[in-house]
């Protein structure tokens, strides 16, 4: 091997490493700038499947990646968050949106203006001095999105000039009339390539590279089109292996709806290249190659969206989920927080601010339950309690490490804020978890040693009680909601508790001086007003984390 071939290897190589890496601080770039967005976007998954459609076609468009979209959705189908219904429109968008990356590439053929040479490098220069000098985050973001758009037109233009030497080669000219000729062939040839590259965005660059150095005909193009969207099947089913059946037969649809959809337009193709074959032997550019492929996954989407319900069907004969795998409460629980979904950052703090509330209504029940054991000296609720409580520490520490995750993925200053409140929010919940424990061990205490409080320490006890369960309350649907008015109801309340438990103190000390009361019940007492305080002050905190992020 010459060196001059080695160096055309070389740059071919880091030209395809400056696509991708450009492509991805881009789509990093888009992802934090549209930030907020996401949040509605994840609600308006779960409506139709039609929205459905539209969200998948807009986050693919976002995150540059229709595999990364695919992976997500098989994350969100394994945590439950959306059925299969959902997911088959989401996935059918993602292959709309991810025509997009095609259009990019073929903007060198729109016209000297557009050609990488020409505007890339002053992108570069702008987005370099917006991220050194601008103090705004949002700015930033555009910075990013500039420098990898950029980078990404500048690696086109490496892979461009070390194939263009070689544009005359017979090599090439020999390797696409076989792949034309030979429909599977082209096919299996995009697919494999795709596969090993993860990325169908990458592979339909590089065969658009190709074409505009002139070398690809219209007919080996095609096919190796169609193989492309298959290809990128792969990443979501490799994806798939660790997950539920449920998202295995997502993975699957992904599947299927791409190979029926590669079926129906290679016969159709085939048939037109056999009667047409000049055309078929004729050379094809990129922006013919982008409006194919538009064509192809806008046509594939219309045709099969009425079919959804009968992909599903099909995929339940592939992947049998008739039997549940698991009924375990925990494991469910846990199994919302999908990696997959970590694939798009801002998604994953959504799922996370989802979870954390979700944690808080399940600390939230258990208080009540240890109200209970500690008024009425149930040592059942007392042991449901203790056993609850484990679920909410090991939940709380998923839930810790999933918010670690995310800290390492690219969210925009206010996400990073909201992921740090997280941090802290879930922290207090699990220390009200801890103050519900307390409290069933003072119920056991009471029942092993057969103590009752009287007639008025009970009323004491109920109205503090109360007090308090609403403010735990208040402070979760304030993290819910983003209120501020349930943030107020918590502030309030707190006040309350504060007033009450000094209230509460001083006349219980009076029963004591009185001897209405022994000294162990009294201690038992004292106790329980101290941790009830305790989840009012940490209800405060959380309500707290909300009002700082308005």
């Amino acid at each position: 091997m010459t060196v001059e071939v080695l160096g055309t290897i070389f740059t071919f190589v880091g030209g395809l490493g400056m696509f991708l890496y450009g492509m991805n601080v881009m789509a990093d770039g888009l992802q934090k700038s549209a930030g907020g967005k996401m949040k509605q976007l994840m609600g308006i998954l779960t409506r139709n499947r039609l929205l459905a459609v539209l969200v998948g076609a807009l986050v693919t468009a976002i995150i540059q990646s229709s595999s990364a979209t695919t992976v997500m959705v098989v994350g969100f189908v394994n945590a439950g968050i959306v059925n299969l219904t959902q997911a088959v429109g989401v996935i059918m968008g993602a292959n709309v949106g991810t025509t997009i990356t095609g259009w990019l590439v073929s903007m060198n053929e729109w016209g000297a203006i557009f050609k990488p040479s020409f505007f890339a490098p002053l992108l570069i220069g702008i987005g370099a001095f917006v991220i050194m000098f601008s103090k705004k985050e949002k700015r930033k973001d555009v910075g990013e999105i500039l420098i990898g758009f950029g980078v990404l037109f500048i690696g086109l233009d490496f892979m461009s000039n070390a194939i263009k030497p070689y544009s005359d080669s017979p090599i090439f000219s020999n390797a696409f009339a076989v792949l034309g000729k030979n429909p599977i062939l082209a096919i299996l040839a995009g697919a494999v390539i795709t596969a090993i590259i993860q990325s169908s965005s990458a592979s339909v660059g590089i065969l658009q590279t190709l074409a505009m150095n002139g070398v690809v005909g219209w007919n080996s193009a095609v096919f190796i089109t169609l193989g492309q969207n298959i290809g990128t099947c792969v990443t979501a089913l490799l994806s798939s292996a660790g997950a539920n059946k449920t998202a295995k037969r997502a993975a699957v649809i992904h599947l299927m709806f791409n190979v029926v959809g590669a079926v129906i337009f290679g016969v159709l193709m085939f048939v037109i290249f056999t009667f047409n074959p000049s055309f078929a032997n004729s050379s094809i550019n990129s922006v013919e190659i982008s409006i194919f492929h538009t064509i192809f996954n806008i046509t594939n989407t219309v045709v099969l969206f009425p079919f959804a319900n009968l992909l599903v069907k099909l995929s339940g004969l592939i992947i049998d989920d008739s039997k549940p795998e698991t009924n375990d409460e925990e494991d469910i629980t846990l199994m919302h927080l999908d990696d997959r979904i970590l694939e798009t950052p801002s998604f994953a703090v959504e799922n996370a601010v989802k979870e954390s509330i979700n944690l808080g209504k399940i600390a939230l029940k258990n208080t009540e339950t240890a109200i209970q054991a500690f008024l009425q000296n149930d040592v059942e609720k007392a042991n449901e309690v203790f056993k609850n409580e484990k679920l909410i520490d090991k939940y709380e520490k998923k839930i810790t490490e999933y918010l670690v995750k995310i800290t390492n993925l690219s969210i925009n200053e206010k996400q990073h804020f909201l992921v740090n409140d997280l941090f802290y929010t879930i922290s207090n919940i699990e220390r009200v978890g801890d103050h519900a424990e307390n409290l069933a061990e003072l119920a056991v205490s009471k029942i092993d040693h057969n103590i009752w409080f009287s007639d008025a320490a009970y009323k004491e006890l109920d109205e503090i009680c109360n007090v308090v369960l609403q403010s735990f309350e208040n402070a979760i649907l304030a993290r819910e909601t983003e209120n501020i008015e349930y943030v107020r109801k918590v502030v309030k309340l707190e006040d309350q508790v504060d007033a009450l438990e000094e209230e509460l103190r001083d006349s219980h000390i009076e029963r004591l001086s009185r001897n209405e009361c022994d000294s162990e019940t009294g201690v038992i007492f004292m106790d329980a007003l101290v941790n009830l305080e305790r989840i009012s002050d940490h209800s405060l905190n959380i309500a707290n984390y909300v009002r700082d992020e308005l």
